[in-house]
């Protein structure tokens, strides 16, 4: 009886012994890679931001994350932004939103996304999906389908490219609404002297052309 009583008890101590040096860690795993915490994150943001001492914009948004750990580093705003773009003399030059952008700040490039809107102070709206802002080369440009209309004009096209105050700009694979005047750079009477003498002329058939790229030049007022 005694030595059963021992193995017993031999058994129930060697089996806690086990339990005891077995122990495991129980860890979850990290809930967020380390590049994807931002190091700021601001919400209701309504401030100017500068470049080289100089304010270039105010920036309007509902939330702004800022990430030095990516690579490339950014700034993040998921829930749409607003600014105002100025001239060296502090003049609003145009108004900007979308519905996503993100900023990266070692390249100064901007990229918007989403019902992207621009319009300056000549009148001009812009319209797109998608646009990137290169603040080194100070150009727009855009490789979706884009929309812009001026006090003169409706243009579309596929590819869109422009200097930063939007004065001059070029739209390739377009289609659009124009004046006599856009497309030839005469007036009406010389328009109308052409097409008298061209009355008792033979002509030649028409070629058909070949589709070009189509520039638009405006001065700023």
């Amino acid at each position: 009886m005694k030595g059963i009583v021992y193995v017993i008890l031999f058994t129930v101590h060697y089996s806690l012994f086990i339990a005891c040096t077995d122990v495991q860690e129980h860890t979850a795993p990290a809930i967020r890679d380390r590049d994807s915490a931002s190091v700021m994150t601001s919400y209701g943001v309504n401030t100017l931001i500068s470049d080289s001492g100089v304010i270039k914009y105010k920036i309007i948004t509902e939330r702004w994350d800022v990430n030095t750990v990516k690579n490339p580093s950014r700034w993040t705003f998921e829930k749409g932004v607003f600014f105002e773009q100025f001239d060296e003399k502090f003049h609003v030059q145009a108004y900007i939103q979308a519905d996503t952008a993100w900023y990266y700040d070692q390249k100064k490039l901007w990229h918007l996304r989403g019902r992207v809107k621009i319009r300056n102070i000549n009148g001009l709206l812009y319209e797109s999906e998608e646009l990137y802002w290169d603040g080194i080369r100070h150009e727009l440009y855009s490789n979706v389908f884009s929309k812009v209309t001026t006090p003169e004009r409706n243009m579309e096209g596929t590819y869109f490219l422009s200097d930063e105050r939007m004065t001059h700009y070029t739209v390739s694979n377009s289609k659009g609404s124009f004046t006599r005047e856009d497309m030839t750079g005469e007036s009406k009477d010389e328009g109308k002297d052409k097409q008298e003498a061209k009355k008792d002329t033979a002509q030649a058939p028409q070629q058909p052309m070949r589709q070009q790229l189509q520039k638009h030049r405006r001065t700023g007022r």
